[in-house]
Parts: C-alpha cells; structure tokens; sequence
C-alpha cells in the first residue's frame, strides 16, 4: 500500500505523533453538529438509530478543543503505558504469539521492529498498553478505555491511511461508545453483581467503535458492528486472581482491541447482520443487563465526551493506590523518615476501592506491598 505524507503510517505516526496531533482540530472551531433525534426517541430502536448515526458521523465530527486536547493527553499516555510494558512478561507473551501467527505484516507493534497484520498489532499494543499497569482508568464505566481504544484505532487506522483529524476523532469515539455500554449496564455494581467483567465489556465495544471510525463505515455498518461486538464481548472477574497481570493485560487490552479491529475489518469487507442488537429478542441488553436503561447507551453523546473523564496514573500500580502514594509522598517530603523509624502505616479508602487493592497477589494491584 503506498501512502501519502498527510496519511497515518508507521514512521510518521510513531515519530512524529505531536506534529500529527497538532492538526487535530480546526483553526477555526465549528460546534459539532448532534445528530438528528430519531422520531420514536422512548424506544430501544430510536436509541439505535441515533447511535449508528453518531458513530458514522463521527470521522467528520470537529471536536470542541479541549475535547481534541483531553485526547491527544490520553493518546500519548497510552502510547507512554505501551512503552513502559514491552519488556514486561504480557508483552513476552504477546510478542511470542504475533510472531508465531504470521500474517501480512503491515501494522506497527509499538517499541519494536515486528509487523504484522492489523488484529495481531492491536492485540499486541493492547497486552502492552496494560502491561505495567500505567494505562488511564474511567471511574464511572470502571474501565480502563485506552489500552484498548487507541490500539484498535492505530491498526485499522494504518491499514485504511487516515489522517491526524480522523485518528483522533476515532479514538474520541471509541471512549464514547464503550463507556457508556458499561455505564448501562451499571460498571462496577454490574461486575460485582453478574461476575463479568465491566473492563473487558466496555472496551470491546470501544475498541470496535474506534476500529469503525477509522475504517470509514456508515450508518447500517456501524448497526451491524455493534452487533459483532456485541457477539464477542466477554471477560469475567476471575482475571482478579491472576497473579502475573498477563491474564488481566489480555482481558483489559489485547482481546477487546483484537476483536474490535475483527469486528470492524469483517463488516468492511462486506459482514451483515442483526440490525438493533440492543432490542428485539435475546438481544444484549435482555442478555447482559435486564434492568439497564437504553437510553443510557446515548446520554449526552455529542455533549459530554466521555475522553475528558479518565484519570492519567502518575504511579503504575491499580488506580485505588494513585491517593495513598500521592499522600505518602506529601508525608515524605514534609517529614523525613528512615526505614526503621516506621512502625506501621494505615490506609484508609473507599470500601470499593479496597477490595481491589487490599491483600491480592497480582503485580502492581496490592496496596500493602
């Protein structure tokens, strides 16, 4: 495939992504257009209808500015969390299987020299974006969206040669779209109550939002891709045991951002099927969330962007810890003490929190050690 300089490829995307970024946003900021309220908006059928077009619309959808900057901070701290993971054990792992899978090499694995096809560099980046437990968290939806987002965004976004504008506005997107499936369905009283996995769900269908963006679909593509993403999303809590973060970089990253980019190359290529996955019969709400809203699904879409929300970690451990260090670093630089001056210390957070972080033997998640 030959690309243009203004398009997205593997050496000025990775080399130079600030430059790219810097064009993301119009000179001259137009207010995006919100999509036409579908006519029946109190049925479940309306809410699609004004979702799929959304979704189409979005790769021309100007983005208010701070919007445009609130991504590009977490693009880059996505790409920082890739980074910091390629020599960690998720990333071995990962590496291993991409080279062994073969394929047509034509999309990047980040801070390395593999290519390879566009599901397996998204599998990849995902299992390193979460690798060191650096990816950005959204509290509300309790999901972690970049680590999958961003990867599912930058493969098919090589593979179709888009432009900065449209990279961006396709992760922006797929923030949207994911965290409200997971918000719906009630993100973390939803996991504590079903044993799923809210991280793994809402990225499954961020990460095919952000893969159909940049793959250009339209309005009845983008029905049947929720459809497919809806047909793969998975991912229990058991992944809480996990006791070397390969299991959780998987769930978190390399699946939801592989079967986003599935999702949206079969669509692409010519893949129908259910139009409105979220009503009629044993649709995925009936399936997942018998109580959920559907309006949920569309809440303030084209008002409130979902990518401004998310916490940026300045330590690499579980988001529950980021207060506690911050607090024990203020105590450090107000009162310097030795090792053996310390007889013990007590962390008091949220109970939520807590059971995330207290006595748990996965690397970088317990608060005790």
């Amino acid at each position: 495939m030959k690309h243009k300089s203004s398009i997205v490829t593997r050496r000025n995307l990775l080399q130079g992504t600030g430059a790219i970024l810097a064009t993301a946003v119009a000179p001259s900021w137009v207010s995006a257009q919100k999509a036409s309220p579908p006519q029946n908006r109190s049925s479940t059928m309306g809410v699609m209808d004004e979702l799929s077009k959304y979704m189409a619309d979005a790769k021309y959808r100007i983005l208010p500015p701070d919007v445009a900057e609130k991504a590009k901070e977490h693009l880059l701290d996505t790409f920082a969390a890739m980074v910091s993971g390629t020599e960690l054990p998720p990333a071995m792992v990962a590496l291993d299987f991409a080279r062994f899978n073969g394929g047509e090499k034509t999309a990047t694995v980040v801070g390395s020299d593999l290519l390879c096809g566009p599901a397996d560099a998204a599998f990849v980046n995902g299992m390193l974006a979460h690798a060191d437990e650096a990816d950005d968290s959204h509290s509300p939806s309790h999901s972690h969206p970049g680590c999958a987002v961003v990867p599912a965004a930058l493969a098919t976004g090589e593979i179709f040669g888009i432009d900065g504008k449209h990279f961006l506005r396709a992760i922006t997107l797929g923030y949207d779209i994911g965290t409200r499936v997971s918000m719906t369905l009630g993100g973390l009283q939803f996991q504590m109550k079903t044993h799923r996995s809210s991280h793994s769900i809402a990225n499954n269908f961020g990460a095919a939002a952000a893969a159909g963006c940049s793959a250009g679909l339209g309005v009845q593509q983008m029905r049947w891709l929720m459809d497919y993403a809806a047909q793969q999303a998975s991912g229990i809590a058991a992944w809480q045991r996990d006791t070397h973060h390969v299991e959780k970089s998987f769930v978190f990253g390399g699946a939801p951002a592989r079967n986003g980019v599935g999702a949206a190359l079969l669509v692409h290529f010519g893949a129908n099927g259910v139009d409105d996955i979220f009503s009629g019969p044993d649709n995925f709400l009936m399936a997942f969330g018998p109580e959920a809203d559907p309006m949920g699904l569309v809440d303030g879409l084209g008002e409130r962007f979902e990518v401004t929300q998310p916490n940026i970690k300045k330590w690499t451990v579980g988001s529950p810890i980021q207060a506690p260090l911050d607090a024990m670093q203020s105590i450090l630089q107000e009162h310097a003490f030795q090792l053996d001056q310390l007889e013990k210390v007590v962390v008091r957070i949220a109970t939520s929190e807590a059971r995330t972080v207290n006595d748990r033997s996965m690397q970088d998640i317990p608060c005790s050690r």
